[in-house]
């Protein structure tokens, strides 16, 4: 069998060839920016972040690609202000925004994934709002929005009373160190709100919020009533209560009363004197016996007057003493023994066999246990997560008593106040004073031989007794969680 073998020519070759070639490195590059093609992922919720702490904004890269060589940054999405910026493999630091500088750290422990975050330290109200966070390679740029919401509770509401307004009495409520705006509002025991005289927020030199309501009350509306401030964005509120005794109440004066009465009389009668004086001396004599008559009648009445006064506020003064017996007994059914924990025990201290009673030691360098170092003090060995607890301190010429969060640092100096975690109340000097910010001074009219301390964990009270004259010396109220230890110094500072 025979044929012919066709045969082809260079340039025949090449032209059929070119075709084919031209596909293949269109394909090619097809292929190389499709798999460059990527997208931006945050998180599908906003970020929340307490003042003074930190906050964590998570990006990540679908499909899943290293972002080693990319272009990484964080902007502020209103201005598009540099808050940190990851290029060349290293964090280009000096190109933020000044009010960052030193604040933000990359963490790229899987940036190789295309997931990275990054951390803003001390959160401040300024950084509250949205950012950008965006991946740019060599050929593909993509970006997502985040929100970092930024909230911190203020301080327990002050209420104070400024005197008398429109016949009642005007109750102000201030709270500070709010973010964001607060809301606050006047309601009684059983949750009806009341509408306030006045209400006013007010920004603080350091971004926070302020605030301060009003409400009049008279002695027909008046009972317990509370002031609550509370943060919409956490959800949750401080609440303080006042309740005013109904003798400061403005009301009309009885012995004005009997005065005006006095003198109306007294006109009547001189008009009369008046009238009669040309008559015989015989009708001028009954007048006068007459006068006489009556005004004894009335002395004697503005005697009667007084003496029911007396028996009035001789009555409400046993009641008063009948409240302060009843709030003490109450508390002393709740009593527990409290025991001191030596590992909480400042290394200056010394404490009994029995772990009931505490003095000074020769001091020592601190740092020897895990006790407070800064403050010689020791905390309770019982902690408390809820419930009523009552227990009692002998008096010294100095002391610290109270009680305070377990979790509490231990090391350098802090401030003794409730945001602290802290609800305590001293004697220094001779002065009794509430550890609040300002300090709260306590009038004491009979030294206390022993102070009573009653914990109420689920109302958020603790109260402060004088066991001497059983008088009610002082209550905080607050928010409590976690457990609560009782806390003992003898009231000197290292």
């Amino acid at each position: 069998m025979t044929g012919k073998v066709p045969s082809f020519s260079p340039g025949s070759t090449v032209s059929s060839a070119l075709p084919g070639y031209i596909a293949f490195c269109l394909t090619l590059q097809v292929h190389r920016l499709v798999s460059a093609q990527f997208t931006v992922t945050g998180p599908d919720r906003p970020i929340s972040a307490s003042l003074g702490g930190e906050a964590i904004l998570p990006c990540h890269l679908s499909p899943r690609m290293s972002a080693e060589n990319m272009e990484v940054g964080w902007l502020r999405s209103q201005d598009s202000a540099v808050v940190h910026l990851y290029r060349d493999g290293q964090d280009q630091y000096g190109e933020e925004r000044l009010e960052y500088r030193r604040r933000t750290a990359l963490l790229k422990d899987d940036i190789t994934s295309g997931r990275v975050l990054l951390r803003i330290r001390d959160v401040r109200p300024s950084d509250d709002g949205q950012y950008t966070c965006f991946f740019q390679s060599s050929v593909s740029y993509e970006e997502a929005f985040l929100e970092l919401q930024v909230a911190d509770m203020g301080s327990a509401p002050a209420i104070s009373v400024e005197g008398h307004q429109d016949g009642g009495i005007r109750v102000v409520c201030r709270s500070s160190g709010w973010y964001p705006q607060p809301k606050a509002q006047w309601r009684d025991l059983q949750g009806k709100l009341f509408a306030s005289a006045s209400e006013e927020i007010t920004p603080e030199a350091n971004g926070l919020f302020q605030t301060e309501i009003a409400i009049v009350l008279t002695e027909e509306s008046n009972q317990k009533m509370s002031c609550c401030v509370r943060n919409p964005r956490l959800n949750q509120e401080r609440e303080s209560v006042i309740s005013i005794a109904e003798p400061f109440f403005p009301r009309v004066n009885p012995l004005k009363v009997a005065l005006w009465v006095i003198l109306t009389l007294l006109a009547v009668l001189m008009a009369l004197a008046g009238y009669c004086f040309w008559r015989r001396d015989r009708a001028t004599e009954i007048l006068r016996s007459d006068m006489e008559s009556e005004k004894e009648t009335l002395l004697s009445e503005r005697e009667g007057e007084k003496e029911a006064l007396r028996s009035e506020m001789k009555r409400q003064k046993g009641e008063y003493e009948a409240v302060k017996e009843l709030g003490l007994a109450r508390a002393r059914g709740y009593a527990v023994d409290v025991t001191l924990d030596p590992d909480t025990a400042n290394p200056n201290l010394v404490l009994s066999e029995d772990r009931k009673h505490v003095r000074h030691g020769n001091w020592d360098p601190p740092n020897k246990s895990e006790g407070f170092d800064h403050y010689i003090c020791v905390l309770g060995a019982e902690g408390f997560t809820g419930g009523r607890r009552y227990w009692e301190v002998g008096g010294k010429t100095g002391w610290y008593l109270g009680v305070c969060r377990e979790s509490v640092s231990r090391k350098g100096k802090v401030t003794l106040t409730p945001e602290a975690g802290y609800w305590v109340v001293w004697l220094r000097g001779g002065v009794y004073q509430v550890l609040t910010s300002p300090l709260t001074s306590l009038p004491v009219s009979i030294r206390p031989s022993r102070v009573g301390i009653f914990l109420d964990y689920e109302v958020g009270e603790v109260s402060f007794y004088n066991v001497t004259d059983r008088s009610h010396l002082f209550s905080f109220t607050d928010t409590f969680s976690g457990t609560l230890r009782p806390y003992f110094s003898p009231g000197y500072y290292v």
